[in-house]
């Protein structure tokens, strides 16, 4: 059995999935694709994934002939399913938990990314000169009411999004939380979310966590 990550470490979306596959002990070859490594251009690459960006994942074995998936939610879903996630708690197999972590990996897609990406994109990956403040304070701002909403789900004393266990949601979240939380994107008048940042702190304990997510971001 061969699995094939395509995409560079520095990419959130394929730490999700490095993440994912770090907690369920799956073996995999990572690629470098994506900005400064080119391939997703190619015809070879685009073949795999019209869209040109990353992840994308091959999975070929005996049993199952081989798969081709592309979006990062969907490759960590595909993962939990192939590799144990149920017996994990990753992904409940029953239907009311495994639609409430279902609802978080949508959430993030249709609302926390949209919110965070010019504070990420305006501290991180813009040159200090050339940094429109306006636009980051902004992206602070509906970044901030995004985290108010986890910090709130948190207010019962749970210690993960969905209760006692560490899920899919978690985790997807906890990616995201990582530049919320980085000196990297430190901007005066962040506000603090007490229960937001101890949740933080128990997915810091993690090795998944440590090794992909930790890491300076760049």
């Amino acid at each position: 059995m061969t699995i094939n990550l395509y995409g560079r470490a520095n990419s959130i979306n394929v730490i999700k999935a490095l993440w994912c596959a770090e907690e369920l002990g799956t073996a995999y070859e990572r690629l470098d694709a994506g900005m400064e490594f080119g391939v997703v251009d190619t015809p070879e690459y685009r073949a795999l994934n019209p869209n040109g960006r990353i992840p994308s994942l091959r999975h070929s074995s005996e049993e199952g002939g081989e798969v081709e998936l592309w979006e990062s939610n969907a490759i960590c879903r595909y993962l939990c399913l192939l590799h144990g996630g149920d017996a994990r708690g990753l992904y409940p197999t029953q239907p009311g938990p495994r639609a409430s972590v279902e609802r978080w990996l949508d959430w993030q897609l249709s609302t926390l990314s949209p919110a965070e990406r010019g504070l990420f994109w305006g501290m991180v990956r813009t040159p200090e000169a050339g940094r429109d403040m306006a636009a980051v304070r902004a992206a602070m701002e509906g970044s901030a009411a995004c985290w108010a909403i986890l910090d709130a789900r948190l207010a019962d004393g749970r210690p993960f999004l969905d209760g006692d266990a560490f899920t899919l949601a978690d985790l997807v979240l906890g990616c995201f939380a990582r530049r919320w939380f980085g000196e990297e994107v430190r901007v005066d008048g962040m506000p603090r979310f007490a229960r937001l940042e101890a949740w933080y702190a128990r997915l810091g304990d993690r090795p998944g966590f440590r090794r992909w997510v930790a890491p300076r971001l760049r």
